[in-house]
């Protein structure tokens, strides 16, 4: 525990507030909420603490926190939802990808309601149903609906004439006023119950419009019919658990192995339990409450959630849940019966979730940090290559020459720190003076400090090219502090400045599959960009304003000579073996560049 933290936590008040854990660089790595700030914060780095391995490896990394009070418990998780969604830090749960499940709408603010799928559940007068989960989804149940009840699909609400859905007897065209407001209001209270898991009525219905296609021989509606059904029947089958009343909650089962923490979610509707989804979390403490606030965020609270461990913060998440509903929301602990046994299926998918979720951190780390780690070995470099640049140049034949940067922090490519160049002073095909003249303004933009991406100083940065473009740059990076490598492609052979032969990694080891993902990237980055620019200096040419020779022609020419300098130099006829290039065309581009 450093200087910076012993002054705070001397500081730390007594009351609600949320916490932010920092790193050395000042990035968020966990945030966290207290009913007493001081108690709470203070209790990470109290020695001979009962904190999970994992819970003492994100202290380990903590070098400052911040704190915000708040008025209330209440408010204090609300603040700390809204932070967790804005930083996402390392160590908190991780919902990062803002991925919402769908529910089927039914817009009854309208005056002619219709159905609809979302991701978005909202205050506005409507009826949701979901969320859909896994097995049928929300699409296939409204294709359902609309097969079943001759609704509406359109979202107008007047038209001049009924659309082809009127025609075929599949909407009652309440646009053109064929049906009455109490007539359409009765059948969307049959969707309505159909959504509720009433499914009899659709069967009878689609059932009976089946039969009726098959003996009008009209077999392509009689197969869509069959599928409606089919749907309808994989609903039932659907339904893990029966309950032995109707009831609408959500269940939420914490599980963990000491190391790593799984989070399930069951979604109970009808009495039925109708879908289960897992997620990986990375801390262990506060786990379930912050998953279950991040969960809120986007979904559709029921009145009763159920869980299966002690919260710390149970009435502050129930006001702070019943605020956000609307409605009353109570939380509740079962220790027997029907619940008892929905949680203890859903805890067997948080446990399986964190096999998975172990399984696939093995295989990243090996593929990131750990072949980071490696790379310092097999290259022998001072410093762990956290961060690598990598830079590649890319023309044809020393036209329309640029360059890229590609960066890898940890080793996992950080694209909103790529750079790409186009070079200024080199002229003529010179693949290491483009190299020299790209590293020089880099490293010029390290001094400034001016840009988010240029201010990092890289530990490694990879040259693609061999021992040539290796010492093109080398004497760049005196007094530097920064190790400079060299891919070349042939046989991936490193060259490192000061070694008189080349470094060969084992081809199947992830410290060399580390630096050719980041050199490919380097190079497809570098390529697009050239690609890019080539495209517009087509458009925009010497040879623009020729009769006969557009956009086309002036491509077909570049590709053959592959500058304007060999194209200056072709003879009439050899313009003319270029297809499309007539002989006027030939005569006129010769005038032209020879005057250029």
């Amino acid at each position: 525990m450093n200087n910076i933290i012993k002054e705070k936590l001397a500081l730390l008040p007594l009351v609600p507030g949320v916490y932010i854990m920092k790193n050395s660089s000042g990035q968020i790595i966990y945030i966290g909420k207290a009913k007493k700030l001081k108690n709470r914060v203070t209790s990470y780095f109290r020695k001979n603490s009962s904190h999970t391995s994992k819970v003492l490896s994100m202290v380990s990394n903590i070098y400052d926190f911040d704190y915000f009070v708040t008025a209330s418990e209440k408010d204090a998780l609300a603040l700390e939802c809204n932070l967790i969604k804005k930083h996402q830090p390392y160590y908190n749960i991780l919902l990062k990808d803002g991925k919402t499940y769908p529910y089927v709408k039914v817009e009854l603010n309208r005056e002619f309601p219709i159905v609809s799928v979302t991701h978005k559940v909202e205050k506005d007068g409507s009826k949701y149903f979901g969320p859909f989960m896994a097995g049928v989804g929300a699409y296939e149940v409204l294709n359902v609906i609309n097969e079943a009840f001759p609704i509406r699909k359109c979202k107008s609400e007047k038209f001049t004439r009924a659309c082809i859905d009127y025609e075929m007897g599949n909407c009652l065209a309440p646009c053109i006023n064929k049906v009455t407001k109490e007539e359409y209001d009765k059948l969307i209270d049959e969707v309505c119950d159909f959504l509720n898991g009433n499914t009899k009525n659709a069967l009878t219905i689609l059932t009976k419009q089946m039969e009726k296609a098959k003996e009008e021989m009209n077999y392509e509606v009689a197969l869509r019919k069959r599928d409606a059904i089919k749907v309808i029947h994989s609903l039932k089958e659907k339904v893990v658990v029966e309950m032995a009343r109707n009831l609408d909650c959500d269940f939420f089962a914490y599980a963990s192995d000491g190391l790593l923490s799984g989070v399930a979610v069951g979604i109970v509707r009808n009495g039925k339990l109708i879908g289960v989804s897992s997620h990986s979390t990375v801390c262990d403490e506060e786990a379930l409450e912050d998953f279950i606030l991040q969960y809120y965020d986007n979904e559709l609270i029921p009145s009763e959630v159920v869980i299966n461990c002690k919260l710390e913060s149970v009435e502050a998440l129930e006001e702070y849940l019943s605020s956000k509903r609307g409605g009353s929301v109570k939380i509740t602990l079962p220790i027997k019966g029907d619940k008892k046994t929905i949680l203890d299926t859903i805890k067997t998918n948080a446990l399986q979730q964190i096999i998975k979720a172990s399984d696939r951190r093995t295989i990243k780390y090996n593929r990131t940090v750990g072949a980071v780690k490696f790379l310092k070995e097999e290259l022998d470099l001072k410093n762990l290559p956290n961060r690598i640049e990598c830079y590649d140049i890319s023309h044809i034949s020393g036209e329309y020459k640029v360059a890229s940067m590609v960066v890898m922090e940890e080793g996992e490519c950080k694209k909103k720190d790529y750079r790409k160049f186009k070079i200024k002073t080199v002229e003529g095909n010179n693949d290491f003076a483009c190299m020299r003249e790209v590293i020089t303004r880099r490293l010029a933009e390290l001094d400034k400090a001016s840009d988010s991406s240029f201010s990092k100083k890289p530990d490694l940065v990879i040259i693609d090219g061999g021992k040539g473009q290796l010492s093109s740059v080398i004497d760049l990076f005196d007094n530097r502090d920064i190790e400079v490598v060299s891919l070349a492609k042939r046989l991936e052979e490193v060259f490192k400045w000061g070694l008189e032969n080349s470094i060969l990694l084992d081809h199947n080891h992830s410290s060399l599959k580390l630096i050719q993902k980041i050199r490919d990237e380097a190079h497809r980055f570098a390529i697009t960009f050239h690609r890019s620019i080539r495209s517009k200096g087509m458009e925009e040419s010497v040879l623009d304003g020729i009769k006969g020779v557009g956009k086309m022609k002036k491509l077909a020419l570049f590709r053959h000579f592959k500058s304007y300098e060999k194209m200056a130099e072709a003879s009439v006829q050899e313009l003319m073996s270029v297809k499309g290039i007539t002989l006027e065309n030939a005569k006129a581009i010769k005038e032209k560049l020879t005057k250029k």
